[in-house]
């Protein structure tokens, strides 16, 4: 989505109403928002075709797959090797997210284990990958705020001069 307008007032709307209810119809949509089912449509595509929703992955408990412990394990990688080490990394199934990072810390790689020896094997595989010089490896003892974008969302719904209003 780099570069391209911000949504509107009504895909913000469209987006809120599909978190309240991941699962709504289209027409359970259009009724909700007071907009046609094609309009709901159409939005949706050009959501998905934006980038705008991202997989349902995103909303799956680790924890409910056998994985309750989350880590980050920040990394310091030889740059000219970074793309071999985001490859490497993608092929470690509890890696779950990586961010590259401006400052010393090139990487911010997330990770879930089963209990602390699990969690030691990987830490030691995010090592072993090439291009990695330098790990450190935080247990996270609690989300105090989880991934969200509902006050995002709802302020952009509440945009003067969108379509909806």
């Amino acid at each position: 989505m780099t570069g391209e307008e911000p949504l509107d007032a009504v895909d913000a709307k469209l987006l809120l109403a599909l978190a309240d209810e991941p699962r709504a119809p289209v027409m359970a949509l259009s009724q909700r928002l007071g907009l046609s089912r094609n309009t709901v449509q159409a939005r949706l595509g050009k959501l998905e075709r934006r980038g705008a929703l991202q997989s349902f992955e995103r909303r799956i408990d680790p924890a409910a797959l056998g994985y309750p412990m989350s880590a980050v394990i920040t990394t310091r990688v030889t740059q000219r090797r970074l793309e071999e080490v985001a490859d490497a990394l993608s092929r470690i199934p509890e890696v779950v997210e990586v961010d590259g990072l401006s400052g010393d810390t090139d990487l911010l790689v997330r990770v879930v284990a089963v209990d602390a020896d699990d969690l030691y094997r990987i830490a030691g595989q995010v090592l072993a990958s090439p291009g990695v010089e330098r790990t450190s490896t935080a247990l996270v003892m609690r989300r105090l705020v989880g991934h969200r974008l509902a006050p995002l969302l709802e302020r952009s719904a509440e945009r003067p001069g969108s379509p909806a209003d």
